[in-house]
């Protein structure tokens, strides 16, 4: 049999997509296009960049329509003449293998994110990159700098945060003790509170640990189909100051609404 080497990220493309309707009645969110591209294949194409070689896609609404539009690998095209200088392996040296955990086929739905990322658990390497496939961040960057240095911290998770937009002024999370590098620790302040919040981008590095006892009771590979919200693990793991997180300036939309991705496309 050949070797299985577990995926170093995984992007979320399950959802239904109710606030785009009538635009996702008849295509995926993920797939709806910015500026040419659908929205998920900036992620695929910045993985690829950054040297990761496969990634998991979780798919339910039209599902089928993701994995015939990306098929099974995704790479970074070099110009012609360079390509033609190049071996097939160099070639391909920055071809991203695409896998899929097919929730809609499997349990008829979504399972939602924390469900969803159990789900493709056993598909996951240790430390993992996760991000929603229908945000628009054209400039993340993603790094094994990163990643090496998150493995290193010993914490749970790490979140990119952006100043929240207009449509989500209250935020979600805090960011305390800040260090030099813009590395602080990921909090919940309390409702009451005067502390800024900043909004969760979605883009995060998680270790499996989150995704077990005692912080999420899913068996491994979610095999009954639990639904269940990636937050309050989150905030189960902040409590134990077991989450770190830093801000993320670059371009990023929640295109959440026809009218944002009409901004978008102007």
């Amino acid at each position: 049999m050949p070797s299985f080497t577990p995926a170093p990220a995984i992007v979320l493309a399950a959802g239904r997509g109710e606030r785009m309707r009538p635009l996702t009645d008849t295509c995926p969110k993920p797939l709806l296009a910015v500026q040419g591209k659908p929205l998920m294949q900036y992620h695929l194409e910045a993985l690829a960049q950054g040297g990761f070689g496969s990634a998991v896609v979780n798919t339910a609404w039209l599902g089928e329509q993701i994995e015939t539009q990306f098929g099974h690998q995704i790479g970074i095209q070099a110009p012609p003449i360079l390509r033609e200088q190049l071996s097939k392996a160099e070639q391909n040296s920055n071809a991203l293998a695409l896998h899929y955990s097919h929730e809609g086929r499997d349990f008829g739905g979504a399972l939602e994110t924390a469900g969803g990322i159990a789900r493709a658990l056993p598909q996951l390497a240790p430390v993992f990159w996760s991000m929603a496939g229908d945000v628009y961040a054209p400039d993340f960057m993603f790094t094994q700098a990163a990643v090496d240095r998150f493995a290193a911290s010993g914490k749970l998770a790490h979140l990119w945060l952006v100043p929240n937009p207009a449509h989500h002024r209250k935020g979600d999370f805090g960011l305390e003790q800040v260090d030099a590098q813009g590395v602080g620790l990921c909090t919940d302040p309390p409702a009451d509170s005067s502390t800024q919040r900043y909004t969760y981008s979605t883009f995060a590095l998680f270790h499996q640990a989150l995704f077990a006892a005692p912080w999420c009771d899913i068996p491994t590979g979610n095999p009954q189909g639990v639904k269940a919200p990636l937050a309050p693990l989150l905030r189960k793991a902040m409590a134990q100051a077991q989450v770190s997180a830093e801000i993320y300036t670059g371009r990023w939309t929640d295109v959440g609404t026809p009218e944002r991705l009409a901004e978008l496309n102007t």
